[in-house]
């Protein structure tokens, strides 16, 4: 049996559950809501404050649903209640971050700045010039929108300039060295 699969997921007070047809996950809570359709495979049941997902059988493929459609409930409820954040830091000399309403403007040693607009339901916090932070409610377009901001300019493994996420380690190399 799936040991993570298996687990309840405790629903928290303030927090509401409901599962409509096809699976579809509804997850209320102070922060927001969320929704999603979860493999129809599975068997989702909300039993006195605690959601229980079971599988049809032991298939390969049943067996992986099962791990992922629970974790995926359990990533819903930690958002709406307490929200998912990264932290991204800008290095390097003359790279800098600026925002304005909704736009990021990251200036990154190209010929021009990059304009990078919040998506829906995301929202980025500057803390100073090299420090962003990206936060929201859904664990997937956090992650995603902070690997967007990354790619601008990833970071180099001579100098170390570019965007990383805070607890990021750089692995870095040796540059060359003269002639004897």
């Amino acid at each position: 049996m799936s040991r993570i699969g298996r687990m309840p997921i405790a629903i928290p007070a303030g927090v509401t559950v409901d599962v409509a047809e096809n699976n579809k996950v509804v997850v209320k809570g102070p922060k927001g809501t969320l929704e999603r359709v979860l493999p129809s495979e599975m068997t989702i049941q909300v039993e006195d404050g605690h959601v229980v997902v079971s599988r049809p059988n032991d298939l390969k493929k049943m067996k992986s649903l099962h791990g992922l459609t629970r974790t995926l409930i359990a990533n819903m409820v930690t958002g709406v209640t307490q929200g998912y954040e990264k932290v991204l830091e800008i290095n390097g000399v003359g790279y800098r971050a600026a925002k304005q309403g909704k736009e990021l403007t990251l200036t990154l040693g190209y010929s021009h700045p990059v304009i990078m607009v919040d998506p829906e339901g995301i929202e980025t916090i500057l803390d100073g010039q090299n420090k962003i932070t990206v936060r929201g409610i859904d664990k997937e377009k956090v992650g995603q929108f902070a690997a967007e901001i990354r790619d601008k300019r990833r970071p180099e493994p001579y100098k170390g300039k570019g965007i990383k996420y805070a607890d990021e380690v750089i692995r870095r190399k040796v540059g060359k060295t003269g002639k004897k």
